[in-house]
Parts: C-alpha cells; structure tokens; sequence
C-alpha cells in the first residue's frame, strides 16, 4: 500500500516519480482500529443533548425564504408559528434514528475507489469552497477553472485523498450560475473517486444529481449512493432556502447530504465549548430531521465546524484548543445519535505555508483522527482561514495525511508485530540490524514521509538546500505534468458534454 511507504531508495526523483505514477496506489479509506478519544462523561453528553431539545423545543430555527419547507416540517409535526419552526422533544432525534444509516457506501465510478463513509472508517477529503489560489510562483490570485482542473488532478493523483470533495476552489472566471457545469465535469473527467456537487441553488443540486445519473446510470443511483452535498446552517439558529432545498434535491433523489453548522465561537453561538456544541447539535438535528422527512432512509452526515475567534479584531483563528474540544464532543454525540460524522482538520489562519501553518494544521488534524471523524474535510490545501487553496499547502497536507494509515492502525499483537523470537534469540548488547526479523520487515516497518529531507546538512545542501514550500513546488508542478486522465466511457463523456451544453444555453449567464 503506498500510504504505509517503506525507506526511501533512489533519491527524491525517484519518489516524485513513484507519487506521479499513473497506476494509482491507494487504499480507498482508512479503517481504525483505535478507540476514539472521548472527553466527557456519559451525564455530560445526556446534558447537552437534553439542552439542545430544549433549545429546538423553546427557540426554534428560523427558516429563511422557503415556504415549502416550513409545509414539510408543519407536515411532520413540527409547530410552525410564521417563519420559525419549533420542534417537540425528540421528535427530531426520533426522526434520524428511525431512518439515517450508520453508514453507508459513496460508489466511485471505478468501483475500486467507493467508500464507506461510518464507523469504523475514515474518508480524507481536501479542502473545500476558497475564492481564492496561492502557489510559490503565482502567489495570492483568484482562482480559475484552471486551478479547479489542477486540483481535481492533484486529489486523484494524491494516494492519501479518499475522495476528489467538491468546491475544491471558487473559479471565478465563469458565470455563477453556470460554474457547477464545469466543475462536477472536472471531476468526472480527471478523477475516478468519489465526488461532491453543487449546492448553492437548489436547481445546481438537481443539476449535480443530474449529471450523476448520465454517468453511473438512472437506476443505480436511484438505488445507491454516488454524489454527496454540503449544506451548512446559517447559523445561529437559521437555515435558508439554498441549503434546504440543495439537501431536498439530493435526498428526495436518496443520495448523501452533509448538514453542517457553521459555528465561530463567540459571534455565532456563545463562546464556551459546551454551549457551541449544545446550539450544533441543535442545528444539525434540524437539518437532518429535514432530510429524513422528505425521504426517510436517505443518508445523511452529521457535521460539524467550529472555530473559535479573536476577542480582539474579530477574526477566525485556528489550532487553539476549544474548537478541537467542541469536535471531540460532537464526535460523541454523532456516534450515540447513530449517524457518520463529518469535521475538518489542517486548518490555518496563516497565509501562507509556514511555521504557522503547520503547527495550526496539526493541533487540528490530529484530533479529527483521533476523535473518530468519518468525511474528514479540508483535509489538503486550507490556508487564510479558508480564503485560500495553496498548491504547496495542498502537497503538505497531503503527505502529513499519508500517515494516518499508519497511525489508526494502532498497535501490532501479531506474531510478527510481538517479536518475540527476535527478542528471545538476539544476544545483549548486540543491535538488530542484521536480524532475519528486521530484514524481513525492512521495506514496511516505519512509515516514511515523500517531502520530509532527512538527509545530512551536506547532503542538503548539495540538492540545492530547499526549503518544505520549494519541494512541494517540485512535487505539484511535476504531478501536473505527469497527469494521465483515468479512462471515462466515451459515449458517456459525449451525453455528459451534451447534457451540459443544452442546460447552458437554455438560461443567461448571471454573477448569482
């Protein structure tokens, strides 16, 4: 398996040329078998649950410009006074239990790269939804499709991604209202993994299911899941007509919705931990609930994203220890609601990829792991807390990300992880080295890193003393540079191309 690479051999050429090779080498998710790390109590997870039920059941959410909506929910037993939607107790928790999968398969269309998003699995997705591009070169731009095509390139070409995500940036060089054409092509065309769609017009989300159906066939998606949307809640305490109706379109058609609160500290909820993840849980209940009303059994994530802020200026920070706190404890909740949870990790306020951003994306990356998170986005590429996908930033992630493997797997007790013989027959004082045990786990016994230099300062020196960004340049432009397309039925690229040239020319072009 590529993720738990062997010693190096042949130089950073020959390992740039082995991570670029066309024969892709993956596995298509990580299976863990560490216990997720749990911060509270049994008492304190029946709190913030009983306090997110009253929230719904006293406050309510606040449905914003869809009508049809607050009939769906009217229609389910909800008490809808105006635009404000109140819920009895447990009628949401009810409504999940009763029909959401602890998980379910996300199908690729190479079959070998499906993944089964729940426990006691792990899906690593890059970063998702910048405006904005930063390389060594370009520096700070706006994206383009361009950049989205290289992105999508990189992520199917980067062992460590499980999956392509979606808006893996916002190219802004085409019309709004047209984008998500071209960038669930993208991802049909230059990745074989699974894939995100549009959702920011419900009529973009039908378009996304749309051109699911062109490529896996109407039956099978009727009958199973291939195409995944984000819904975040405006929060607090708010969803609006967008995000619903994005989540009707995908679960009316029983394909997967990730409904997530959006939640900085301090501006949108309160700034204590524990009331964060109460008015999250809350949020998310709804929507969710929403999903299982218009189709009971369509599979639904429950997500969560929370930062903390700066009591001074008001910005977004990130790698401080609440919000890894507020993840740790909505992991729990999702596990005893009964439903795959998604979180996000290597996340950075630093706009570029420096010490900051490397010590911010790991405070936050770890704990998503070892929370138990199961669609772990912004996994690769996050930089200026979320306004930019870098193209260095991406290589590190990713590389960082190619650890985990290693890392969920925990510790060895077989035979061969004992070592027993080895121990009982080496002699004191003489080293292992030589030892028929070492030698037959020469090529897998630690993991090993594509971008780290661990060679001598001379050594270094003499391949041209560069720094991480420099060598994640290398590594990106020569991954383009190597990109062969995955094979994509030709008479199902035509329908698609098609498809997408009628829905084009059918409405103007518009910047909403």
């Amino acid at each position: 398996m590529t993720e738990r690479r062997g010693r190096r051999g042949g130089g950073r050429a020959a390992r740039q040329a082995a991570r670029t090779a066309h024969a892709l080498e993956s596995i298509p998710y990580l299976t863990r078998q560490l216990a997720p790390l749990e911060v509270l109590s049994l008492e304190g997870l029946e709190l913030i649950e009983h306090n997110a039920d009253l929230l719904l059941e006293q406050v309510g959410i606040e449905v914003v410009g869809y009508d049809e909506a607050l009939q769906i929910f009217s229609g389910a037993g909800a008490d809808v006074d105006g635009t404000r939607v109140r819920f009895p107790r447990g009628m949401c928790r009810g409504l999940i239990q009763a029909g959401a999968p602890r998980s379910f398969t996300q199908h690729a269309r190479n079959p070998d790269r499906s993944v089964i998003i729940g426990d006691p699995h792990t899906v690593l997705v890059p970063a998702y939804g910048s405006p904005f591009v930063r390389d060594l070169v370009g520096g700070r731009r706006y994206a383009t499709i361009e950049d989205f095509t290289n992105f999508a390139k990189l992520a199917y070409m980067s062992p460590s991604m499980h999956h392509n995500g979606g808006t893996l940036c916002e190219p802004v060089d085409l019309p709004v209202n047209k984008r998500h054409f071209d960038m669930v092509y993208a991802h049909i065309k230059y990745s074989d993994k699974p894939f995100m769609g549009s959702v920011t017009h419900p009529d973009r989300a039908a378009d996304s299911v749309e051109m699911a159906k062109i490529v896996f066939g109407e039956d099978f998606v009727r009958a199973n899941t291939v195409i995944l949307g984000l819904a975040n809640a405006n929060s607090p305490m708010s969803w609006d007509f967008n995000m619903l109706g994005s989540a009707k379109a995908y679960a009316e058609n029983n394909q997967a919705t990730l409904i997530t609160p959006f939640i900085l500290a301090g501006a949108m909820s309160p700034v204590t931990v524990a009331a964060a993840a109460t008015q999250t849980l809350a949020e998310a209940l709804a929507g969710m609930a929403f999903t299982q009303i218009v189709r009971p059994g369509a599979p639904v994530i429950f997500g969560s994203f929370a930062s903390s802020m700066s009591m001074q200026s008001g910005a977004p920070t990130f790698g401080t220890p609440e919000p890894q706190m507020v993840l740790y404890v909505m992991a729990a909740l999702a596990r005893r609601l009964g439903v795959p949870f998604r979180s996000g990790g290597n996340f950075t306020a630093s706009k570029i990829p420096d010490a900051q951003a490397a010590y911010e994306s790991a405070i936050s990356f770890l704990p998503a792991i070892q929370a138990g998170v199961n669609f772990l986005l912004h996994t690769a590429g996050w930089l200026e807390g979320g306004l930019a996908m870098g193209y260095e930033k991406f290589i590190i992630d990713a590389d960082q990300a190619a650890m985990m493997a290693t890392w969920v797997a925990g510790v060895d007790l077989s035979d061969n992880g004992l070592a027993l013989e080895s121990l009982l027959t080496n002699v004191p004082g003489n080293h292992y080295l030589g030892t028929e045990h070492t030698l037959a786990n020469f090529e897998s016994a630690f993991w090993s890193s594509t971008q780290s230099d661990n060679n001598s300062f001379e050594q270094w020196e003499e391949d041209g003393a560069k720094d991480s960004v420099a060598r994640a340049h290398e590594t990106w432009t020569a991954m383009l540079r190597d990109f062969e397309a995955p094979p994509l039925d030709d008479a199902v690229d035509e329908r698609l191309t098609e498809w997408i040239a009628r829905r084009k020319a059918s409405f103007p072009d518009s910047d909403v």
